[in-house]
């Protein structure tokens, strides 16, 4: 919904169009909401009865990313949050004079603000992407449990008449269940993986060089270093964010030092792999995959990947549920609320000054 400026500034009132096709009057007695979510919208991360929470409380200014900067100077100085991640100049910056928070839904950190200033400010960034661990986490353990099992594969073969029945359609089938598993990455969404893996009684190792090892072995997982990872796991979740540091890191090699027949699982972002060895890999039947990211979005309709046998696609739907979406509303109207009293922000989770700089992860253009 696009702000609508009739009267940009009527004295002490503000004109901005909350839901109506008519302006509504606005007092600035409210702290100020610039709300520019996109790619998502506020109904599809607010109920009808967390919006209205929404504009009871706050004075919301909505409006599109690339038109924040142009925003009446009046509104910036008022700014108390912004839920989203627009580009912010320094320029704009020393226009939000009472900016005490950016709320990103999009969840993918992007390098186009200067954290280094919000934080020598006290200005928090904090992301909603932890809404996204739980259903990731599920599609990811329902690959697994496929490419183990050869579901989708039997299904396939079952409708064409070539099933093969009882034990001649299990050649190559393993179990889940005590199984060798590697974790790349221990985040929200790793952690969400363990949680559910723990049924299956796996032996987990895990790699991720920015955590210490205290951390794992108090989530009962063994820490390890990647190549361990890699060679020693029947299945490999891949869950690792993008970062200036692993960019196409996992590659020929890692692939080709994998177990034969093994399963890979990639579940973050595609960039942290070199997608055409990954292909390649599962092409010569060393191992078998599965990915819910592609290195372009959507993927071109005569992309190799397509036909590919021994890998099972999934189009990047894993946390696009309406469940998740609806968490974002309630994590940041809980953490507006915690910042109106003076407190901290509690639900989402905070950007680091150490960190967030070496983030690469692309925007996505789609919910």
């Amino acid at each position: 919904m696009s702000l609508n400026w009739e009267s940009a500034l009527t004295g002490a009132f503000l004109l901005v169009r909350i839901g109506s096709e008519e302006p509504v009057l606005n007092s600035p007695s409210r702290p100020l909401v610039i709300s520019v979510p996109e790619p998502r919208t506020l109904d599809l991360i607010f109920t009808q009865a967390q919006k209205q929470v929404l504009f009871d409380r706050y004075e919301v200014v909505e409006t599109d990313p690339g038109s924040v900067a142009g925003l009446p100077e009046d509104v910036l100085a008022r700014a108390r949050y912004i839920v989203g991640q627009p580009p912010i100049s320094e320029e704009t910056l020393d226009k939000l004079a009472q900016l005490r928070c950016v709320l990103n839904v999009e969840s993918n950190l992007i390098n186009n603000m200067p954290y280094e200033r919000l934080f020598q400010r006290g200005i928090h960034v904090v992301t909603t992407g932890a809404v996204f661990a739980e259903p990731v986490a599920e599609l990811g353990l329902g690959l697994a449990l496929d490419l183990c099992r050869g579901i989708t594969e039997g299904d396939i073969a079952f409708r064409s008449g070539a099933e093969q029945w009882g034990g001649d359609g299990n050649a190559s089938a393993r179990l889940l269940s005590g199984a060798d598993i590697g974790i790349i990455g221990f985040g929200d969404l790793g952690r969400a993986l363990n949680r559910l893996l723990s049924g299956f009684r796996a032996r987990i190792k895990v790699y991720d060089p920015w955590l210490p090892p205290s951390i794992l072995l108090e989530n009962n997982v063994t820490p390890a270093g990647l190549e361990d990872v890699l060679s020693e796991s029947d299945v490999v979740f891949v869950v690792a964010s993008v970062t200036s540091e692993n960019k196409g890191f996992l590659g020929e090699s890692s692939f080709a030092s994998m177990r034969r027949g093994a399963a890979f699982i990639l579940l973050s972002r595609a960039d942290v792999v070199d997608f055409p060895a990954l292909m390649n890999a599962v092409a010569s039947g060393h191992i078998v995959a599965a990915s819910d990211v592609y290195p372009e979005e959507p993927l071109a309709g005569d992309h190799p990947v397509r036909q590919l046998k021994g890998f099972l696609r999934s189009a990047h739907r894993a946390g696009a549920l309406d469940v998740a979406f609806k968490r974002m509303g309630d994590m940041v109207l809980e953490d507006m609320s915690l910042m109106d009293r003076g407190l901290p922000p509690m639900r989402c989770k905070r950007a680091e000054r150490e960190t967030v700089s070496r983030m690469r992860s692309r925007p996505v253009d789609k919910n």
